[in-house]
């Protein structure tokens, strides 16, 4: 898989002070790839990084292939970036802000780039207020001028710095449905503090801590858990027998009651092989006539249960 961002060992401090520490970064092409981290993190140091604002301290990076350093202005070219809290002049309308922008990269004729002004604004959900004053905007009206404005000139990829950070649900709503339909046409690469977005829109993620990446993973694979596998079993009625035959079973490490209601029961039950317990763990409970199972499936985390456990507890931000 070709890979839009590289890092290696890629690090930058400010007087003395190490703000990342060897990074080692790869971010898969035509992804949606969360970049999340609490306060000081390293994320923002990060983004500053691969779009050649600041230089690093050690270490390396490529976009496209290109080097963070030396080839930045190539990179920009085929970037498009959104700040965290994007400004307008507000007594523009949305057209007028996309077509000033526009202008900075189309040097054609006037019909192409109005052809594009439209293109993006109905991209965004804009159409029907783009002749209006940008100060009438939502919060969310304004984060999809920013998107729009950021993809003008069909970036390649498209870096998001808290997309949608202080939005209404509804909001935050439109902002997701943007990126997804954005997934076609480029790479995106976003930072946020919303874990419940990340993981609902996200290929693969990466989490900062104190400068230092902890994990990165497919969201998948990240949300599987690390070690044991767990299985959660609801069982209803008398599971004594079943419980006691998982038990035995060279394969299962242990049974734990998570909590019980009546004659209803909630097992996890870790296993050490996994092709053994896909194999044989719901028939062995089937097989107990005393009991019958309501639910069952391999447990999959919560990304704030993740997150919070590698980031030691710390207040999820930016």
């Amino acid at each position: 898989m070709a890979m839009v961002i590289e890092t290696l060992g890629l690090s930058k401090s400010f007087k003395g002070v190490q703000a990342l520490q060897g990074l080692d970064l790869r971010v898969p092409e035509h992804s949606i790839f969360g970049f999340l981290g609490p306060n000081g993190a390293g994320k923002s140091t990060t983004i500053k990084l691969l779009l050649g604002l600041i230089r690093p301290t050690a270490g390396a990076g490529k976009v496209f292939g290109l080097d963070i350093v030396h080839e930045t202005v190539a990179i920009r070219k085929r970037v498009g970036y959104l700040a965290q809290d994007p400004r307008y002049y507000d007594h523009m309308t949305a057209r007028e802000t996309l077509r000033l922008t526009a202008r900075f990269f189309y040097e054609g004729p006037a019909g192409a780039i109005e052809e594009r002004v439209n293109e993006t604004l109905d991209l965004v959900g804009l159409k029907e207020k783009a002749d209006r004053p940008i100060k009438g905007f939502s919060g969310g009206e304004r984060q999809r001028l920013g998107i729009a404005q950021a993809q003008i000139n069909y970036p390649d990829l498209l870096i998001l710095d808290e997309p949608a950070a202080s939005l209404d649900p509804m909001g935050r709503k439109d902002v997701l449905d943007i990126m997804e339909r954005l997934r076609k046409h480029c790479t995106i690469f976003y930072s946020t503090h919303i874990l419940d977005d990340v993981q609902r829109v996200s290929d693969s993620v990466a989490i900062m801590n104190h400068g230092q990446l902890v994990a990165q993973a497919p969201i998948g694979e990240l949300l599987a858990g690390s070690g044991r596998t767990i299985y959660n079993v609801v069982v209803k009625g008398d599971g004594a027998v079943a419980r006691r035959t998982l038990e035995e079973q060279p394969w299962v490490a242990s049974v734990e009651a998570t909590e019980e209601a009546g004659q209803t029961a909630c097992w996890q039950v870790a296993v050490t092989d996994d092709e053994a317990a896909e194999a044989r763990l719901l028939r062995l409970v089937l097989s107990d006539e005393h009991c019958t199972v309501t639910e069952f499936g391999r447990r999959r985390y919560n990304l704030e249960e993740v997150f919070l456990g590698l980031v030691g507890g710390e207040q999820n931000g930016r």
